[in-house]
Order: structure tokens, then sequence, then C-alpha cells
């Protein structure tokens, strides 16, 4: 099959293994929900080599991720696994999670259900990266985000780019502190948290 390919990823991975080599340095194997494409996935994972990159997403994306792993025959890249955050998750410990560009896409209540469901699946210390806009104390950080937010309602009334504090406050029900928040190109943000151990 051709690759999906996202020229969005293309344009972000550069910035986010930035973060991620900071951040993941000490990691071992990493969970990324919902892997989209796959391109992210191969980029982190052959530009970090002592990770073990468990790609992972809908059914439906299954085969475009699997054609870009099996591409690029990585010895860290596991065959992805099917995860909705409705559904069954995968068995850990992971002691690292990395999202980018879900939490606009999910519902609200699906975004809880992904904080509320990491403690299960994640080691004392790990750490959890998530790339995309942001709010700020319920307001648009720049012009292109408001319509960003905008055409995503359009789409779909339960999408929509979320509030940092927000989710801030999901991330620390769940046992994780906020680390960093780093400024990304086009008005993103990669937000690192650690889960505090007991």
């Amino acid at each position: 099959m051709d690759k999906p390919h996202s020229p969005a990823c293309e344009r972000n991975r550069n910035a986010i293994l930035g973060v991620l080599s900071r951040h993941f340095a000490d990691r071992r194997r990493v969970l990324e929900i919902g892997s989209g494409t796959g391109q992210h996935a191969v980029h982190f994972a052959a530009a970090l080599p002592a990770l073990t990159w468990q790609s992972s997403d809908r059914a439906e994306q299954l085969p475009g991720i699997r054609a870009w792993l099996d591409e690029a025959a990585l010895p860290n890249t596991p065959p992805p696994l099917e995860l909705d955050v409705n559904g069954d998750w995968p068995s850990g410990p992971f002691d690292a999670v990395f999202s980018a560009n879900t939490l606009h896409i999910m519902s609200w209540p699906e975004v809880q259900r992904l904080f509320a469901r990491l403690p299960a699946v994640t080691s004392a210390d790990a750490v959890l990266a998530i790339y995309g806009p942001f709010n700020r104390h319920g307001r648009y950080t720049s012009d292109s985000n408001a319509a960003f937010d905008a055409w995503l309602r359009s789409r779909q009334a339960e999408m929509g780019v979320r509030d940092a504090g927000a989710v801030d406050a999901l991330a620390e029900a769940a046992g994780f502190s906020l680390l960093a928040d780093v400024a990304m190109p086009a008005h993103n943000h990669c937000r690192v948290w650690q889960r505090l151990r007991g």
C-alpha cells in the first residue's frame, strides 16, 4: 500500500524530537497514543534507538502505520497496537507516553478517559509528553488557533482546542506533575509531565 503522509509531521518532528531527546533520555519503553500515519514513530525511534517505541491507534490507522514501520525495519519498533481510549488498553508498564495532535480530535470525555487510564499502564516515575495547540485561561493564544478551533467544531461539535489548565488538572488527578511547557512552531506547545512516585 502507499504510505499515508502528513506534511505537519514533517514540519514538527524535529522540534518535538528536541523535547523528547531531553525528557525521554533515561526512558526505555514508550507508548505513543494516536500514532496517525506512523511518521513520528519512525522518526523518533530512529533518532532514539535506546527506546522501544510502541505505536498505537484505532484499527483503521494500523495498516498505514505498519507500512511506515515495515519500510524502516527498525529493531525498536514492535508492531502497532490497536488502542481506542474508550476500549481496551495494552498492558504496561510503560515508562514514557507520547501523543501528538490528539486531544483536540477527541471529545472531552475521551480526553478525561485517556488521563484516567494512564496510571494503570505506566511505571511509578513515567514521563508524559503531549504536543499540540492549547488555550490559556480559556482564551486562544493566536488567531490561527481560534480559526483552527472553529474549523474543528464545524466538523464535529465535540472537538476543540483544549485549555492547558484543564488538561493539567486531569494530569494532576492521574498523579502527574507538570515538568515543562515548551513553545513550538505554529503556536503549538509540547507539555511534559512526570508521574509522582507514591
